[in-house]
């Protein structure tokens, strides 16, 4: 069998392929949305480093699915929903999702002022993957202006973005570390 290589070549012009062999250029939208939340996988890998193994084994399962969303963000399929990937998101992940945040929360003290991002390692690290997830968020949104988009997908991003949050406080609650509450400045 042979070794396929690293680098191709193709993308030195400053354009890659989508996955349906559709030339695009590196700084596209799609790319963009796509890169972003590969940005967001990459976040999460270190995440991963600063949590408990079943912290990390939630974290891994949620990179698997970014993968898969990735992959079907890669996949245009313009004017036609039906076509495009064969892959499809679903409504179960984001249930699962939305089981984990209601999970975490009733672990949780009542959220009654706004929180600032950080705490122990493990929580600002959740925060900083919170925010990368806002990010693609808005990117995908802007996408689905001009492309079919799969209402799934967004709604997983959405809730992806909440469960980091609830994550972090809970991160700083096993740590016994407290929250920095917000304190409005105006000097």
């Amino acid at each position: 069998m042979k070794k396929s290589s690293v680098y191709t070549r193709r993308g030195d012009s400053g354009e890659t392929s989508l996955a349906d062999g559709t030339r695009v250029a590196k700084d596209s939208l799609r790319l963009e949305a796509y890169g972003t939340l590969d940005e967001l996988s990459a976040q999460l890998g270190l995440l991963a480093t600063a949590v408990d193994d079943e912290d990390r084994e939630a974290i891994t399962a949620i990179q698997n699915r970014l993968f898969t969303v990735c992959a079907i963000l890669a996949t245009p399929n313009e004017g036609n929903e039906k076509a495009g990937s064969a892959l499809v998101l679903g409504k179960r992940p984001i249930e699962k999702l939305e089981q984990a945040i209601d999970s975490i929360d009733a672990q949780l003290e009542p959220l009654r002022a706004f929180i600032l991002s950080g705490g122990c390692t493990a929580a600002a690290l959740a925060h900083v993957c919170r925010t990368t997830c806002r990010r693609a968020e808005r990117l995908i949104v802007t996408l689905s202006r001009d492309a079919y988009i799969d209402e799934d997908v967004l709604r997983y991003v959405n809730r992806l973005s909440d469960y980091l949050f609830v994550f972090a406080r809970l991160q700083n609650k096993k740590t016994l570390t407290e929250e920095k509450i917000w304190k409005k400045v105006c000097d």
